[in-house]
C-alpha cells in the first residue's frame, strides 16, 4: 500500500511540522505552541495548541495518542485517550492534555505533547435489522469470554 501524503499548514510561523522520532516510528510527534509554560493541576484538562492544520486524505484518519514517556513518567495524556481527526477537518490541531497525576505538571513551549498516527479507515453503511446473526458468545458482555 502506498503511504499517503499529509499536507499541513503552519497557522503560526513558530509551529513545527509533525516529525517521527525514528525512520519506522508509527507516530509523528506534535509540539506545543505556547508563549510560555502552562501548568496543569491534578485532574485538569487544557487544550494545547499545535499551530498546525492538516489535510488528511479521504479514507484515512488522524489518531492522536499519548507519548508514552510523558504519560508514564509525568501523568500527561490526551483527555479522550485517543483523539480522532476526521479527513474533512481543517481547523487547528489542539491536544486536550489531561493531568492524571497527583501533582502539578508543566508543559513547556515546543515540548512534544502527543503523537499523530495516520491510519486507513473503513466508512461502512449502517443498516437497521430485525435480528442479528447468532454467535457462540451471543450477548455476553464485559469479561464474559474469560469465565469458561
Amino acid at each position: 500500500m502506498k503511504e499517503p501524503v499529509i499536507r499541513f499548514q503552519k497557522l503560526d510561523r513558530r509551529a513545527q511540522a509533525p516529525q517521527r522520532g525514528s525512520r519506522e516510528a508509527a507516530g509523528a510527534d506534535l509540539r506545543a505552541l505556547l508563549d510560555g509554560p502552562v501548568t496543569l493541576a491534578p485532574g485538569e484538562t487544557r487544550l494545547i495548541p499545535t499551530g498546525l492544520a492538516l489535510e488528511i486524505p479521504e479514507g484515512y484518519v488522524g489518531l492522536v495518542y499519548a507519548r508514552s514517556g510523558m504519560a508514564t513518567k509525568r501523568g500527561l495524556a490526551p483527555a479522550n485517550k485517543v483523539g480522532v481527526i476526521d479527513s474533512d477537518y481543517r481547523g487547528e490541531l489542539l491536544v486536550a492534555l489531561y493531568n492524571q497525576s497527583g501533582v502539578d505538571a508543566v508543559v513547556e513551549p515546543n515540548e512534544r505533547i502527543a503523537q499523530l498516527v495516520i491510519a486507513p479507515v473503513l466508512l461502512p453503511e449502517y443498516r437497521e435489522a430485525e435480528s442479528l446473526g447468532e454467535t457462540e458468545r451471543g450477548s455476553g458482555g464485559f469479561g464474559s469470554t474469560g469465565t469458561k
